[in-house]
């Protein structure tokens, strides 16, 4: 049970706070339907990755599944990814590039002052741009905001991963805030 007394307690994670307060649930969902879906030349799914990898670092459990099964949904992979990003992405087929910015998102993660020139110099050698960048940092900040919110109000989350399949494919083809 949440925290506080939401309006639907039946619903996990994010979507009861949402639905809770309606007038800061739509810049929280424009802000993610802009980082995860929005004009960029990272695909979706690797931005759902990051989104993934953050919550998961962040030990949000509703977060990190519910956006690996977005991404399960964009690179048709399965849910076995779920667990795979828990365990590094040894099976995942992943550039170098991603891997970098990975480290990246995991050092904002830790504390945006984690960053360090160097970081930054292997994420361009590996061929990533400013904008792919500062799209991971800003993602990686975001997440770290949405899983204290999930978490810090106490939601509860489905534990298979199986449950979030629905919701993944729901993310990544309808996308956020959209009927």
């Amino acid at each position: 049970m949440a925290h506080i007394k939401l309006l639907n307690e039946e619903l996990p994670g994010i979507v009861g706070l949402l639905n809770y307060r309606p007038e800061t649930a739509k810049p929280l969902l424009e802000l993610a339907e802009t980082l995860l879906r929005g004009e960029s030349t990272l695909t979706s799914g690797e931005r759902e990755i990051i989104a993934a990898s953050v919550s998961y670092w962040n030990q949000c459990h509703f977060c990190h599944t519910s956006h690996a099964a977005a991404a399960a949904a964009h690179l048709q992979s399965g849910l076995s990814i779920i667990d795979d990003i828990k365990a590094g992405l040894p099976q995942t087929n992943v550039s170098d590039k991603l891997r970098a910015l990975l480290n990246i998102a995991h050092q904002v993660q830790r504390g945006g002052k984690h960053v360090t020139e160097t970081d930054i110099a292997a994420a361009v050698e590996l061929g990533a741009t400013d904008q792919e960048i500062h799209d991971t940092v800003l993602i990686a900040a975001a997440f770290c905001m949405y899983n204290r919110y999930v978490d810090g109000l106490g939601t509860w989350a489905p534990v298979p991963n199986e449950a979030y399949e629905e919701m993944g494919q729901r993310m990544a083809h309808v996308g956020y805030g959209k009927a």
